[in-house]
């Protein structure tokens, strides 16, 4: 055990002296922000403004047809229809006539034959069906009006039927709305923090163990260190890295939201005084409602559940995976080789994590029961689960069997690990990893 601790002690520490260790971990946030406000800065630039010259034949379109950022609509006269033609063709910037017939009755599916749209260049998507769009609108209104219906009439048709389960067994309201939005999201987001940190992590541990293997330093440490216990010693060391960096990225994450909610998102005595302040007032007050509306929903849930569960999912299946990558890492020679085997670490996982996006639609079905208690989905599939809400005893089994596993897992590549660390220029084969096993 003291042999583990040091071992576990030095992985730990060589780990966070890096600077690289350092800069991921105090600039990955920083980082993923700033992707996503690039990736929202190219889309936006993407964006052109195309303008649309208008000859309406109907009379019926004209007067609704409102401009936006993207489209222009300009209204011009019959007479210049050739006129604008002839400057498309020639000009350099995104222009469009949109020419609309007269309407003969009410023949609508014909005024949308003969209806046409001239471009200069590609127009995208997105402008031809706003466009298409704003004519539908106009046509429906018409045909709204043909049909001797009021507004307020249609606004009662098109109320939907909301419709909000109760559980007769405990007496509970089942999730609807935002509140199953909410569930589903911190669902996704605790999936697929453990489903990558489980890979980057268990990577880690196998390049550990295969350059100390390449560069000949394990043979010096094996002579006083037990395999199994060096194997260990690095899991719980990478384990520690692991937390710490879990740590940082919390309070950080913490910090940032407690800044944006006092500086970024005004308060409503200042939002008044500002110009255009009923629009800003609306927009925080909707804003304001929904940040209620989630974390009433956030509050409501087993929050203690939910953060015990995550980090003995997380360490028990990490634990599990990173023997399965130790023991790859001390079977091979170089990182080529690793590819042939990692693929049996990665497929269950991937497995478990496209699985649980399905069975997140019904917690408690055949597919999630069986993919929640199978030990190499598990870990992915669980977390998925609970923030629905799942019976203790099904957690406990759960739980249960990723630990008896895991044991069983770091046996098995306890012994891979105590031959294959050794061994060079001999490249691994299943049938030859089956004989170490035996040996």
């Amino acid at each position: 055990m003291n042999q583990i601790l040091l071992i576990t002690k030095r992985e730990f520490l060589t780990q966070v002296k890096k600077k690289s260790f350092i800069l991921i971990t105090l600039l990955a946030p920083l980082l993923l922000v700033g992707f996503g406000g690039l990736i929202a800065l190219m889309l936006k630039a993407n964006e052109t403004t195309t303008s649309v010259n208008v000859i309406d034949r109907s009379g019926l379109f004209a007067p609704h047809l409102e401009s936006t950022k993207t489209i222009k609509y300009v209204v011009v006269g019959e007479s210049s229809e050739q006129q604008i033609l002839k400057v498309l063709k020639e000009s350099e910037t995104a222009q469009a006539l949109l020419v609309i017939p007269s309407l003969k009755g009410k023949d609508y599916p014909g005024l949308q034959k003969e209806t046409k749209l001239y471009v200069n260049q590609k127009i995208g998507l997105e402008h031809q069906s706003t466009i298409a769009s704003d004519l539908s609108r106009v046509v429906r209104e018409e045909k709204i009006k043909d049909l001797g219906l009021k507004a307020s009439q249609i606004e009662q048709l098109e109320e939907p039927f909301t419709l909000v389960p109760q559980n007769i067994k405990d007496d509970k309201v089942e999730d609807s709305g935002l509140n199953f939005g909410v569930k589903y999201g911190l669902s996704m987001v605790l999936m697929y923090v453990i489903f990558m940190f489980i890979i980057i992590y268990g990577v880690r541990v196998m390049r550990s163990v295969l350059e100390e293997k390449n560069n000949r330093v394990v043979e010096i440490i094996i002579s006083s260190v037990k395999p199994f216990s060096l194997m260990m010693g690095k899991i719980l060391g990478v384990t520690l890295v692991a937390l710490t960096q879990f740590a940082v990225w919390i309070t950080m994450s913490i910090g940032a939201a407690l800044l944006l909610n006092t500086s970024v998102f005004p308060a409503a005595g200042a939002v008044g005084s500002m110009p255009g302040a009923e629009n800003l007032e609306s927009d925080a007050g909707n804003l304001q409602q929904m940040a209620a509306e989630i974390s009433t929903t956030l509050l409501s849930l087993n929050v203690p559940l939910i953060v015990v569960s995550f980090i003995l999912f997380f360490l028990l299946g990490y634990i599990f995976y990173s023997a399965i990558y130790a023991a790859i890492g001390s079977a091979v020679d170089n990182e080529t080789e690793t590819q042939q085997f990692t693929l049996f670490a990665i497929l269950p996982l991937t497995l478990g994590m496209y699985g649980s996006i399905t069975i997140i639609n019904n917690p408690e079905g055949p597919l999630a029961l069986w993919l929640s208690m199978i030990p190499f989905t598990s870990p992915v599939a669980m977390i998925a689960r609970i923030p629905f809400g799942v019976p203790l005893w099904q957690i406990a089994v759960s739980l249960l069997l990723l630990l008896l596993s895991a044991a069983a897992m770091v046996y098995i590549a306890g012994k891979i690990y105590r031959v294959g660390i050794l061994m060079h220029g001999n490249k691994a084969s299943l049938k030859e990893l089956w004989k170490w096993l035996r040996a």
